[in-house]
């Protein structure tokens, strides 16, 4: 019997709850690629948070389709951050991905990502996702990408920046976490995080496709408080790994681009929308930023001037970190689509 029955190479853990038409075109979408992959090298997991919808029967008739299914529904719902958790210590497979129900590995993904771990074993995988509204193949950014090894797990860290933070974006080296329970990281909503820098500070190189494998639905998530996790949280997580080898500069690189090219847009779609209270979002970027020059000139402006030159201000910030970060052609492919989507209306 083959290392690869006994455990498989890849478990894709899919964490769900009530969301039965995303699970289905998540599931529809592995089904032909994994017709392209050996029989036993990837393991589907499934943690339902104990769904009240038709989520059962969807899994059961992709089962009876003869898809590498292991099914847990729980008997109560567990929280978001315990579901995760139990997606990572159920899974079988010495890599894991942790796949948002509501997110798709686009065609080809998933043969292309079997070929590249047999060949070379990596602390993390980070793929590069893109946001969709309807089609996700009419909304494909393009471009080919290049692959980026990295030594050093903390200027990996620093390169991914934001996809940290995605559950879908990385691939873990389970096998490298030994007996990690991570369920010790529940509360903050960032499970993730924590087993993507202990992965990644692990005594093996790291990659970065830059090419787009991810495409997440967008704006289907919520429910927290975005400067509470995205910036208090992170960083006393980030902090907390100080002792672990992650060096103050990959911290202070990490949060120059998530700076640059990740809250300006957040702290823009917050002012659009008139949501949140802008006082308390800036206070609590200020305790962690406010020696930053980055916050004084690029966010400090969006919180605090009047709502249409902070909105104007947010805009200018937005675009100048899609810049900075390579990131602008899969901005303008969203900007164009959401053209396209207003004048069909």
């Amino acid at each position: 019997m083959t290392d690869s029955i006994i455990f498989p190479l890849l478990t894709i853990a899919i964490p769900t709850w009530n969301r039965a038409a995303y699970l289905r075109q998540n599931l529809e979408q592995l089904v032909p690629q994994l017709m392209e992959v050996a029989t036993n090298q990837v393991e589907i997991l499934i943690s339902d948070n104990c769904s009240t919808d038709e989520s059962p029967e969807v899994v059961a008739g992709f089962m009876q389709r003869g898809m590498p299914i292991r099914y847990i529904k729980n008997a109560e719902n567990i929280g978001s951050d315990c579901n995760v958790a139990q997606c990572f210590n159920e899974a079988a497979g010495r890599y894991v991905l942790i796949l948002g129900d509501d997110d798709l590995l686009v065609d080809g993904a998933l043969p292309w990502l079997v070929k590249r771990l047999e060949c070379q074993e990596f602390g993390v995988l980070c793929m590069r996702p893109y946001g969709y509204d309807d089609d996700f193949r009419k909304e494909y950014p393009g471009g080919s990408g290049r692959e980026m090894v990295f030594e050093d797990g903390g200027k990996f860290l620093s390169k991914i920046g934001p996809l940290v933070t995605l559950i879908s974006a990385c691939v873990i080296n389970k096998k490298l976490l030994g007996q990690v329970d991570a369920r010790d990281f529940c509360g903050g909503n960032l499970v993730q995080v924590h087993l993507v820098i202990r992965a990644a500070l692990a005594a093996k190189p790291s990659l970065f496709l830059k090419r787009y494998l991810i495409a997440c639905k967008r704006n289907n998530s919520g429910g927290y408080d975005f400067s509470r996790v995205f910036v208090e949280e992170l960083g006393r997580i980030l902090d907390q790994y100080r002792s672990m080898g992650l060096k103050p500069s990959a911290i202070w690189a990490f949060e120059t681009r998530m700076l640059l090219g990740y809250y300006p847009f957040y702290l823009l779609r917050q002012r659009l929308a008139q949501t949140g209270d802008d006082e308390s979002v800036y206070v609590c970027f200020k305790a962690r930023f406010g020696e930053r020059w980055l916050f004084r000139l690029l966010l400090t402006p969006i919180l605090r001037l009047p709502h249409p030159l902070g909105v104007v201000w947010g805009g200018g910030a937005t675009l100048l970190g899609r810049i900075a970060t390579g990131d602008l052609q899969r901005g303008v492919v969203f900007a164009w689509h959401r053209l396209v989507r207003t004048v069909h209306k």
